[in-house]
């Protein structure tokens, strides 16, 4: 790999590791950019005025400006990656829920190139692209319910099952190592693993969500954006 983009180092557990340059950095940010602005094209024609554009423009980065401090809140943190975090997943799904699928893939895709951009080590670029992009991305498929009865929370969980689908195949890909010695075979550790984290933080965000009165504000919020 080139070092104009990223350069050899080693992690704390003496792995060999990549870390971009302030060049991928940059670069990393503009894609980033790219998939906000992907997502206000990618609407229906009928949704398509300067209104709306800007109001989910606005939206779509204060959910991930809001997403991206809630993760650095932690209740507990796995020593090999994952946490449970106060709700900040909720809010990328959310985007999904009021715009779309569209709109949340987008979001969601852009999401996890800023979780990168923040800690930007990786193994290789494919685990890098699962673990961050995809994985966060799949928050987005919340927009497939977006007009659904109880679409929030069905949004909610199937995005949380989209991450954890990506989570799960790299564990299994990329981290099987980490399974000797527990007993396991590597797709059972990596369920386990990272449908720890996930599922518990999905649990508490689904009790909050469908208590009445925070539905009831989130539907608000919804009616309001889309005006």
């Amino acid at each position: 790999m080139s070092n104009f983009f990223a350069f050899p180092t080693v992690n704390s557990w003496e792995e060999d590791v990549f870390q971009l340059t302030p060049v991928g950095i940059v670069t990393v940010v503009v894609l980033m950019a790219a998939c906000i602005v992907l997502a206000l094209v990618l609407q229906p024609k009928e949704k398509k005025n300067k209104r709306f554009s800007t109001k989910q423009l606005t939206f779509s980065a204060m959910a991930m400006a809001l997403a991206m401090i809630l993760s650095m809140f932690k209740m507990f943190e796995l020593p090999m990656g994952g946490s449970v975090t106060f709700f900040s997943m909720f809010f990328i799904t959310l985007v999904g829920y009021v715009y779309g699928l569209k709109a949340g893939l987008m979001t969601g895709f852009a999401y996890g190139l800023l979780q990168f951009v923040v800690d930007p080590v990786f193994y290789t670029v494919l685990q890098m692209i699962v673990d961050y992009p995809l994985a966060f991305g799949a928050l987005g498929l919340s927009g497939l319910f977006c007009n659904k009865k109880w679409g929030l929370q069905i949004g909610y969980v199937v995005g949380l099952l989209g991450r954890l689908a990506f989570a799960w195949l790299s564990g299994v890909i990329f981290f099987a190592a980490y399974a000797e010695g527990t007993g396991m075979g590597p797709a059972l550790y990596s369920l386990a693993y990272n449908g720890s984290y996930i599922a518990a933080e999905g649990i508490i965000t689904l009790i909050l969500i469908s208590l009445p009165p925070v539905s009831k504000a989130i539907a608000g919020i919804k009616k309001n954006m889309m005006e």
